[in-house]
């Protein structure tokens, strides 16, 4: 087993970047989104690295088999790299394994509980499995930390109006 950083997405980078996304413009948000997942990327192994890297290459390429290897090799390795769960859940998610995708979401944010990828990820779920009371609950802790993050306010606003057309 690899020795990883248990303070894999806790570092004082990440959290200089956090404060800046909650009061960030939408271009600079974007920017600030993109500097945390090259941060949320780094294992500290080059190894580890490269099968994040080989695994998403064949994501997207669409073989979302090889994909679930290439991370299920880095968790085995790297069990602490919550970006390693989080793609797995993402591959998962793509072949309609939904338990498999949660099981894996809920290990990426109990490494990372700011991972607003993985938190829009469960909200999509929460959607998808006909609950919105959660998925809401879900976006407004995305919105929390990344008050920018795409299509984030549409799924609240969508959501709320639901749920009042049932109340009434």
């Amino acid at each position: 087993m690899m020795a990883v950083s248990p303070a894999l997405g806790q570092t004082d980078k990440l959290d200089d970047l956090f404060g800046k996304l909650k009061t960030a413009d939408a271009l600079e948000a974007a920017r600030i989104e993109r500097e945390i997942w090259i941060e949320w990327s780094k294992s500290g192994s080059p190894a580890m690295d490269l099968l994040l890297e080989r695994g998403q290459q064949a994501m997207a390429e669409g073989d979302m088999a090889t994909a679930i290897e290439h991370f299920t090799a880095l968790i085995d390795h790297a069990p602490e790299f919550a970006e390693g769960w989080n793609a797995r859940a993402t591959a998962y998610y793509q072949i309609g394994q939904i338990g498999p995708s949660l099981a894996d979401i809920g290990q990426t944010l109990r490494l990372n509980p700011r991972h607003f990828g993985a938190l829009s990820g469960l909200a999509m779920i929460f959607q998808e499995l006909n609950q919105p009371e959660k998925a809401l609950e879900v976006w407004k802790a995305v919105e929390a930390i990344h008050p920018h993050a795409a299509g984030v306010s549409d799924a609240i606003k969508a959501i709320e109006t639901d749920l009042e057309g049932r109340e009434l």
